[in-house]
């Protein structure tokens, strides 16, 4: 790919990461903030954030830096609260079906809450590649996060910081990237296909355990509304 269409693909994918920039600024930061008050230097923040790249993981993991050596607890708190990569991988799977080689492995490996929220709706335009599309939009989601852990971290480092419900900063950028894509969006029905079944979840599981099984739930239904599709 020449410098020309790497720049084409680069400012038609960057609008798309926006909102995701604006959150992942904010909320790495307060990563940065809390390593650094955990007592860890400059170094510890930025390459857990580089080569971990785990959100609300890398916040869970602070206190298990600061405690015993407990490997067996660390994998099953890691896998319990990353599980639901494991349903956006699947429902990715077509779409990264092309990428080959270590843009296959940068795109699987920058997968993230708000870059599938993306990558899944966003269309390139036209003559842009959509693999080179959905690979740069993951690049830079990943680049905004290493950015406000750096920026979090040296700030922590001067000033004392209270970041009591920086979190809700998250729920904010869920809802501006689900009104965004249900205005652009013709159908509406995987929307609320999405609520519902959340919903029916949180009803049922209660809050600390719906996630996962509203994930499961949502991609049971889409897969029967492929298939019901498919023989209509």
């Amino acid at each position: 790919m020449g410098k020309e269409n790497r720049s084409s693909v680069i400012k038609s994918a960057f609008p798309q990461t926006i909102p995701v920039l604006t959150g992942y600024i904010f909320l790495g930061m307060a990563y940065g903030i809390v390593m650094k008050s955990a007592g860890f230097n400059l170094l510890y923040p930025i390459l857990i954030s580089i080569f971990v790249y785990g959100g609300s993981l890398q916040f869970a993991a602070v206190s298990m830096l600061c405690s015993a050596f407990a490997p067996v607890q660390t994998f099953v708190v890691a896998l319990a609260v990353q599980a639901r990569h494991l349903f956006y991988g699947v429902s990715m799977l077509p779409k990264y079906s092309r990428a080959k080689g270590i843009k296959k492995f940068l795109l699987i490996f920058t997968m993230s809450d708000e870059t599938f929220s993306v990558c899944y709706s966003a269309q390139p335009p036209q003559g842009v590649d959509k693999t080179d599309f959905m690979l740069r939009i993951s690049l830079l989601d990943h680049f905004y996060w290493v950015l406000g852990t750096v920026l979090g971290a040296c700030a922590g480092a001067f000033i004392p910081f209270d970041t009591t419900g920086i979190e809700f900063v998250m729920t904010a950028l869920f809802t501006v990237m689900f009104v965004n894509q249900w205005e652009e969006a013709k159908d509406h029905r995987p929307a609320l296909t999405g609520l519902g079944c959340a919903a029916l979840c949180l009803t049922v599981f209660g809050s600390d355990g719906f996630m996962l099984p509203a994930m499961a739930l949502i991609i049971v239904c889409f897969l029967v509304s492929s298939k019901s599709q498919k023989k209509e």
